[in-house]
């Protein structure tokens, strides 16, 4: 269920920092792991094996999408929620803090693969619509392990997102490495406020409301993989770029 983060105008940083401890109850970093796999055009030539990939956060299993070995194209998948587990019990969430927000990818098919991770960041405001005047910077994922296990597809990025490919081939049953490991959201939003000022005879009040009261982070993870088999012409076909697959297995994406 959705809510605005502030509900009324305020006067103090504290409730709007309150607010955002509610997380997914009030909508503030709504989060979904969103699993697909577009490589069925390649399924029919593994036989008795299945393809799977799970998105794993802070080491537990949050979504997955396994393909059967059947040839109907037929798969079991759950989609979970980001960020649900990131505050402890207790505690309340705060701007500015660095959250653990380790992200990873399983093989939980039977056959090797090559994975593939789109991220997406942006605002929404209270009503869904999108904040393009909010910069997805401010929602500070924090990737890691770029350069030698991951590789960063620089012709795809866009403001909102950021596509990575895993460099070598995730063997059934292994994980990769991390893709990120922290998550902040920065403090400059519970600063930009507006000030109004009226004046009933002797009494003057000042109102502070916050200039993005209500509005809400996401975040998106999407996983893809194809199988090593022919792996250059199914990367192409499944995900529509060019890449060189070297004698030890290495991915590299074409200039």
């Amino acid at each position: 269920m959705v809510k605005k983060i502030i509900k009324a105008p305020i006067t103090s940083v504290l409730l709007f920092v309150l607010a955002a401890v509610l997380l997914l109850g009030s909508a503030v970093g709504t989060t979904r792991a969103a699993l697909s796999y577009y490589s069925e055009n390649y399924t029919s030539r593994v036989e008795m094996d299945s393809i799977g990939v799970s998105l794993l956060e802070n080491g537990e299993k949050v979504s997955w999408r396994d393909y059967g070995s059947s040839s109907d194209g037929t798969w079991s998948e759950a989609t979970g929620a980001l960020l649900e587990h990131m505050v402890p019990e207790g505690e309340r969430f705060l701007l500015g803090r660095v959250y653990p927000e380790e992200l990873a990818v399983t093989n939980s098919g039977t056959i090797d693969q090559y994975v593939r991770v789109r991220l997406y960041k942006y605002w929404l405001n209270a009503k869904g619509e999108k904040l393009p005047e909010l910069s997805p910077d401010l929602i500070g994922l924090n990737l890691v392990n770029v350069g030698t296990d991951w590789i960063i597809d620089e012709a795809s990025a866009t403001q909102e997102r950021t596509v990575l490919y895993y460099k070598g081939i995730l063997k059934a049953g292994d994980t990769t490495s991390p893709l990120s490991d922290t998550l902040t959201v920065e403090d400059s939003l519970a600063k930009k406020v507006s000030e109004t000022t009226t004046k009933e005879g002797a009494v003057t009040t000042i109102r502070t409301t916050y200039d993005y009261d209500g509005v809400q982070f996401w975040i998106e993870a999407r996983v893809d993989a194809v199988q090593t088999h022919n792996a250059e012409a199914a990367i192409r076909s499944a995900w529509g770029c060019e890449a060189d697959i070297a004698a030890d297995g290495t991915l590299r994406l074409r200039q």
